[in-house]
């Protein structure tokens, strides 16, 4: 366990704004639906390399302590946040893809606070091949082994039992530490939870949902099979153009963040925010390394999406689910399907994929009513 400060160079942050000078475009989209559109992306490459300061990572994430460790195999990043409330409980929250541990940033500080309610000691670990997580040298990392590894990392930080929240990878590694490690576990907060349609007839918002999923795979799930695929191909672009990179992880942003139905980003998060994660891939290097989860694991994902569970999937650790405007947007009845013991089901009117970094107060209040429904009043 290695104490951990973040460092950004000088001379990367010189080689970032070079790159993004010389940027050699396309031709304009001839229709919006093509992608993101070139003026959009020439203006924010324009701030990225004239205005934006990419120190800003460095100041946001050392003010919470960081440590490495190595954990099955592989090094880990983590932040760890202990509260000094005596009677806060470990939380260990889990982000997915293209995020990181920056989603949090906002909800850190109010979590492990007592004032409002009941205090965590928050433990946010960057997914290997994430951020600050090197990449792993071997193949076998999907989210079975990432969530026995979470519980090691729980271990070394000496908590032995725990709650656990995530989403999008999150939610998948999280449901696996419930299947593999039950007994560590206090409960879980899924944002949301994974579990395929129940059968028909379908109410109105059943109906909507399914509608939604398959907008999204037919016309949006074009970067889930390249990474699937070939991750090691698309990385070789990603990795060398910083356009290339804030262009692959901008149209998940444009598709997946809330805007209560302005369609305008940002009335929603910062030019700032959104390229703090972006420059946080592109300095770690780690485009071709964070894909590689969808080849190791998205299959297991769309099993579980569009199959009725098993009973080796049922999930009996108490659940509490938060389904924000994102998708997949299920229902509690199909939710029950796979996760018998749901203490707590809400549907938030505001928030997204990125609910923590879109709307941290609200996310906290799920995070608190989510667990105080499990465990009781604090």
């Amino acid at each position: 366990m290695t104490p951990f400060r973040v460092r950004i160079e000088a001379a990367d942050v010189d080689d970032l704004r070079d790159r993004l000078r010389r940027t050699r475009w396309p031709d304009a989209e001839t229709d919006p639906s093509q992608g993101v559109p070139l003026a959009e992306l020439v203006d924010l490459c324009g701030y990225w390399a004239q205005q934006y300061d990419p120190w800003r990572i460095e100041r946001r994430l050392n003010i919470f302590p960081q440590e490495l460790l190595d954990i099955g195999g592989t090094r880990l990043h983590v932040v760890h946040a202990r509260s000094a409330d005596p009677a806060a409980v470990p939380l260990l929250l889990t982000h997915g893809w293209p995020g990181s541990v920056l989603e949090f940033l906002d909800v850190i500080g109010p979590l492990t606070a007592p004032d409002h309610g009941r205090a965590f000691h928050v433990i946010c670990p960057s997914l290997p091949g994430y951020g600050f997580s090197p990449p792993p040298r071997e193949t076998g990392w999907g989210i079975e082994r990432i969530a026995d590894a979470w519980a090691e990392l729980m271990s070394a930080l000496g908590y032995e039992r725990f709650l656990a929240s995530g989403g999008d990878w999150g939610t998948s590694i999280t449901t696996e530490l419930a299947l593999r490690h039950p007994a560590r576990l206090l409960g879980i907060h899924l944002t949301p939870p994974l579990v395929a349609a129940g059968d028909p007839p379908w109410t109105a918002g059943e109906q909507e949902a399914v509608r939604l999923l398959e907008a999204a795979v037919d016309d949006g799930a074009g970067y889930t099979e390249q990474q699937r695929t070939r991750p090691q191909t698309l990385g070789y672009a990603l990795t060398d153009s910083p356009a290339g990179q804030l262009a692959w992880i901008l149209e998940r942003f444009r598709s997946w963040v809330d805007t209560a139905g302005t369609g305008d980003l940002w009335s929603v998060l910062t030019r700032d925010q959104v390229l703090d994660d972006v420059t946080l891939y592109w300095l770690t290097r780690t485009a071709a390394s964070s894909a590689r989860l969808y080849w190791e694991s998205i299959g297991t994902v769309q099993q579980r999406l569009s199959s009725p569970p098993g009973p080796a999937d049922l999930v009996r650790v108490p659940t509490a689910c938060s389904v924000f405007r994102d998708v997949p947007r299920p229902s509690r009845r199909w939710a029950e399907r796979r996760f018998p013991d749901i203490r707590y089901f809400s549907e938030p009117v505001r928030g997204g994929h990125f609910a923590a970094m879109e709307q941290p107060g609200i996310f906290v209040d799920e995070v608190r009513a989510g667990f105080d429904a499990i465990l009781g009043p604090p």
